[in-house]
């Protein structure tokens, strides 16, 4: 039980911002469903998301786990401890987040899931159990690792009225990791140079200018029959925030008779996963049989 799993916190209607943040619009899917896919791209384990009751929800890969917060009204640390007690049956670490993080990166997850790996140097009784992000000049507890373990903790906290994370940390041994330790990994460090995994949208204003954003710039690349659609043989760079968005751009329907191999891993039947920074898509006829 060593794969870690994923976590993310639908939340509500947003005073600020008017809405659910979870069914925004995002390059044409949702926030949510944008979030969950790259979470899980990250991820050996299951995706869990967490809603309030009688939540609704943008629809999702339906192998992402649902699960309701037990009681109401008492902020993301509930979601954090009904998450972290779902994911306990799958895993003994999860990275969780909220659903407002737009610009996350499946290279960020890993690289704070890597936080946990055991050191030579740290003893057992202190080895982390919060791998905390302390990025751009502030804590990221919602972008970040936890161990499943916790959730027994996190409840008694809650019954005790002590509902933020700060409480959490208080009584955890907490790894932080600033801007240079996270992009000491060069992979990260590649794709993600300003750590925009960890901007939220808050405010409309916000949404507006995070969505005003061009798609990832991606690779694409196309074999046996398929590589002289679209414009010609050879690699193409194009702008798409999804697998299907990503055949549209080179002129190939993604209709089940395509396999999409994404930077080495096949991928079928999903067209809306979703590409981040860096991503080379591969398309190969499924009806030729690759």
């Amino acid at each position: 039980m060593n794969a870690s799993a994923g976590i993310v916190l639908a939340g509500g209607r947003s005073s600020r911002m008017g809405t659910a943040k979870a069914a925004l619009e995002w390059h044409g899917s949702t926030l949510l469903r944008h979030v969950t896919g790259v979470v899980g791209r990250a991820v050996e384990g299951p995706v869990i998301v967490v809603r309030a009751h009688g939540q609704e929800l943008p629809e999702l890969d339906p192998r992402v786990v649902l699960c309701d917060d037990v009681e109401e009204g008492r902020g993301p640390m509930e979601g954090l401890a009904v998450g972290l007690a779902a994911a306990a049956e799958h895993s003994e670490t999860a990275f969780v987040c909220s659903t407002d993080l737009p610009f996350l990166h499946a290279a960020f997850v890993r690289a704070v899931l890597r936080g946990f790996e055991p050191d030579a140097k740290t003893p057992d009784a202190e080895r982390p159990e919060v791998v905390l992000p302390f990025v751009h000049g502030y804590r990221q507890p919602m972008a970040a690792g936890y161990r499943t373990d916790l959730a027994p903790q996190i409840t008694k906290l809650l019954d005790a009225d002590r509902r933020r994370p700060a409480h959490l940390f208080e009584e955890c041994n907490v790894r932080q990791l600033d801007d240079a330790e996270l992009l000491s990994d060069p992979r990260l460090a590649s794709v993600d140079p300003n750590l925009d995994s960890v901007i939220n949208v808050n405010e409309p204003d916000e949404y507006r200018e995070a969505r005003s954003r061009p798609a990832p710039e991606i690779v694409v690349e196309r074999y046996g029959v398929l590589a002289t659609s679209g414009g010609g043989r050879g690699p193409r760079k194009v702008r798409a925030a999804t697998i299907a968005s990503a055949a549209e751009q080179v002129g190939l329907a993604f209709d089940g008779h395509i396999v999409a191999a994404l930077n080495g891993d096949q991928i079928r039947g999903d067209g809306m996963v979703p590409l981040m920074p860096g991503d080379t898509v591969s398309f190969i006829s499924a009806d030729a049989g690759g």
